[in-house]
């Protein structure tokens, strides 16, 4: 049997989607043992180029208001937060709430517990869908493709399939996992080059064709076939 923590918080919904002048009721509760007084705070939200995510405190979104500030729960009880969204520019804009404890402390050590809620406001108006491939590089089998999202919307990167081309001629179509690109942002997108495709390779991706001289697994190879030799002429020489 799991003992119940002293200090726990749950959330409901964990993504908040929201639209400009409404307002979204967020349900915490408190699923430890202790009651628990949890301050609530705004944050900026990024995802790191590999998908990471990131919390900026310091960037508080002028369009996010939330009430009340703070909740005092006891163990199992449940709150209310008032989500609200002002006005903003067309497009996606990402938020974070956070959620956090004031410090409980037992045998000398104070413990306490954040989570974080997303929240999303989408702004209807022009909406702009521009992703971009800035670059393509790789290694050891495997392909590195850096995506730009230059639109004002968030893009879904596993619904674009990426080819690979040889002589004309499909030799690869790959999709990447399911991931997320912000507004603004770059991200790295890095796949397995399947065995049976060698040699010089165009990679057709998010509107753009982009050549790779030789393939990394090509290179790999040809690497590891120069090191070869200086390795066996210093054995030998060793043995002289």
């Amino acid at each position: 049997m799991i003992a119940t923590p002293a200090i726990a918080l749950s959330a409901s919904p964990a993504r908040v989607a929201i639209a400009p002048q409404h307002t979204e009721v967020l349900h915490v509760t408190n699923t430890g043992r202790s009651p628990a007084v949890v301050l609530v705070a705004r944050a900026g939200f990024v995802l790191a180029p590999r998908g990471r995510p990131r919390v900026v405190a310091r960037a508080k979104p002028p369009w996010l208001r939330v009430r009340p500030a703070r909740l005092r729960l006891a163990a199992g009880e449940t709150g209310a937060l008032r989500v609200t969204a002002g006005r903003a520019e067309p497009g996606d804009h990402p938020a974070l709430l956070l959620l956090r404890t004031r410090p409980l402390v037992r045998a000398g050590v104070a413990v306490r517990m954040q989570i974080g809620v997303v929240v999303v406001l989408r702004v209807p108006g022009a909406i702009v869908h521009d992703l971009r491939l800035v670059r393509v590089g790789g290694h050891a089998g495997r392909l590195v493709l850096v995506v730009a999202n230059r639109g004002n919307v968030t893009e879904r990167l596993a619904s674009r399939p990426i080819l690979l081309v040889r002589r004309g001629r499909i030799v690869g179509r790959m999709v990447p996992r399911r991931r997320e690109l912000l507004p603004h942002s770059t991200g790295i997108v890095e796949l397995g080059i399947p065995p049976s495709v060698r040699g010089p390779l165009t990679v057709a991706a998010f509107g753009r064709r982009v050549l790779v001289p030789s393939s990394p697994r090509a290179r790999g190879r040809s690497r590891s076939r120069r090191r070869r030799p200086s390795t066996a002429v210093a054995a030998r020489t060793r043995r002289a």
